[in-house]
């Protein structure tokens, strides 16, 4: 380690990503693991991150107060709760620093304030941290943009681990967001997330999804385009949670010499336009 390693503070430490993404500081050159922040009452605090990570004693206790913990931090790695993220981005704001989140299931009031707050802060929000979702993204809308809506149906299937409190997940989203701007359609006004009973024939020109839960799958997700007689599929596999915890960790370096801003993962992979 050198004393110009880039200072992180990990929030939700002691859950499964929280662990992911000690770990991978752990191994990464260029950051350090500088606090570790669980909400008040778990009964992991003042346990060492490290150990608890399975990364071995890192002399950074658990704490519950964050405001100490941003204390000379210089980003946030952040994959918690809506309520949550928001309050680390206001104090990502107070501080100056890099805020990475990785929460999904926000409302459009929670990206308002996030937002807001990257007036002050250097944000960088999505729904998938992995460089092949992204490029998965990039892909899609290439797709949607290059088929035909009269001829061509897309439907977005994901599935995930039963522990997943959102649905359709952040990355099916994400999916659907950049295959709607492929097609210059509004995503909100123009998906179908439910389908149950006598429900007619599919609407033309909409984008449908498709949720599956169960197991330990960590996420699945595949853009699928139905013609008339062919079928084309563009999907994504996540093998390992440490992918998103490496894209969390090198979006902050990344962010790190960023002007303020609200940022995307395209943005840190080169891959927006």
């Amino acid at each position: 380690m050198s004393e110009h390693d880039m200072k992180l503070v990990v929030v939700g430490a002691a859950g499964r990503m929280g662990q992911t993404i000690i770990r991978v500081i752990q191994d990464t050159p260029g950051v350090k693991l500088h606090a570790a922040i669980e909400r008040d009452g778990s009964p992991f605090i003042g346990k060492d991150a490290g150990e608890l990570s399975g990364s071995g004693f890192m002399g950074v206790p658990i704490t519950s107060d964050p405001l100490q913990a941003f204390l000379h931090a210089e980003g946030v790695i952040d994959f918690t709760s809506p309520a949550g993220s928001v309050e680390f981005a206001g104090l990502a704001a107070q501080a100056r620093i890099v805020h990475v989140i990785g929460t999904t299931g926000c409302s459009e009031a929670d990206e308002e304030k996030f937002a807001a707050a990257a007036r002050h802060a250097r944000i960088v929000k999505s729904g998938n941290m992995s460089l092949g979702v992204n490029l998965l993204g990039v892909l899609v809308e290439q797709a949607a943009k290059a088929l035909p809506s009269a001829q061509w149906d897309i439907e977005i299937l994901e599935m995930h681990h039963k522990h997943k409190v959102d649905a359709p997940s952040g990355t099916a989203l994400l999916l659907g967001q950049a295959a709607a701007k492929g097609r210059s359609i509004d995503l909100k006004t123009q998906s179908v997330r439910v389908r149950d009973g006598h429900t007619g024939a599919r609407p033309q020109g909409t984008i449908g999804f498709a949720t599956l839960r169960g197991g330990s799958v960590i996420g699945e997700h595949s853009a699928i385009f139905a013609g008339e007689g062919e079928l084309v599929t563009l999907s994504h596999s996540a093998l390992d949670r440490s992918i998103f915890a490496r894209g969390a960790v090198a979006a902050a370096l990344w962010a790190r010499i960023e002007k303020p801003g609200f940022y995307s993962m395209l943005d840190v992979l080169g891959l927006s336009h």
